[in-house]
C-alpha cells in the first residue's frame, strides 16, 4: 500500500509553467532531404571553355604575384628546396653582408669582352691584349679561385658550430656560388647590406 500510494503521487504532481527544463525541442524535426538542400550552395560553373581559361590564368597570375611578394619578403614558405633551412639562411646572409672578389668576376669578364672588340690601333691593341689577357685575367681567376674556397669553408665552418643538427651537405658550395654572383642578380634577394645593415623595405 505505501509503494503504490507513493508511485500515485509522485506521478501525479503537475509539472509547473516555467519549468526552465524543455520538454522537447520545440520544433519539428527538419526532413533529411531539406537539410542536405540547406547545405548545398550554388556553383557557378563557367559558361564556355574560353571564360574558364580566362579565370585558370587569373588564379595562376595571383600565385604568381603572391609567391613573388612572398619571396621578396623573405619567406621561406615560397622559396625552392635548395634555398629553405637555417643553414642556407646564414650562408646567404654571410655572403650578402661582405664584399667578395669572386662577386665581380662576371663584370670583369664583361669588360674583357668589350675590350678585344673595340678596334684598338695596330700598336695598341696587342699593349691592351696582352695587358688584360696576360694579366689582369688569370690574376682575376686566382682571386675568385681562392675566394671561392675561402667562402666555402669558412660558411660551412661557421654554419656548422651554430646549427649543430642541421644538414650542411652543400652548404659551403651553395655560399661560393651565391658569391659569384652579381649581387642585384642573387636569388633569393638579399636581406642584408654589405657590412650587416638589414636592406631598407621598398615603397
Amino acid at each position: 500500500m505505501l509503494r503504490r500510494r507513493s508511485q500515485t503521487s509522485v506521478d501525479d504532481t503537475p509539472v509547473p509553467a516555467d519549468d526552465p527544463k524543455p520538454q522537447g525541442k520545440g520544433r519539428p524535426t527538419p526532413k533529411r532531404r531539406d537539410a542536405e538542400g540547406r547545405r548545398r550552395q550554388p556553383v557557378s560553373a563557367p559558361k564556355d571553355r574560353k571564360e574558364a581559361y580566362r579565370a585558370m590564368r587569373a588564379k595562376q597570375a595571383a600565385e604568381r604575384d603572391r609567391a613573388r611578394k612572398g619571396m621578396l619578403a623573405g619567406d621561406e614558405k615560397y622559396f625552392p628546396v635548395r634555398d629553405r633551412g637555417p643553414a642556407r639562411k646564414f650562408a646567404r646572409d654571410w655572403v650578402d653582408s661582405r664584399r667578395l672578389p669572386s662577386q665581380y668576376f662576371l663584370p670583369f669578364s664583361l669588360l674583357i669582352l668589350l675590350l678585344t672588340w673595340i678596334p684598338w690601333p695596330a700598336g695598341q691593341r696587342e699593349v691592351v691584349l696582352y695587358w688584360v689577357m696576360l694579366t689582369g685575367w688569370p690574376i682575376m681567376m686566382v682571386g675568385v679561385l681562392f675566394t671561392s674556397v675561402y667562402v666555402s669553408w669558412k660558411v660551412k665552418k661557421e654554419a656548422t658550430a651554430k646549427f649543430p643538427n642541421e644538414p650542411m651537405k652543400g652548404v659551403g658550395f651553395y655560399a661560393a656560388m651565391r658569391a659569384l654572383q652579381i649581387r642585384k642578380l642573387r636569388f633569393p634577394p638579399p636581406q642584408l647590406l654589405p657590412g650587416g645593415r638589414p636592406v631598407p623595405p621598398k615603397k
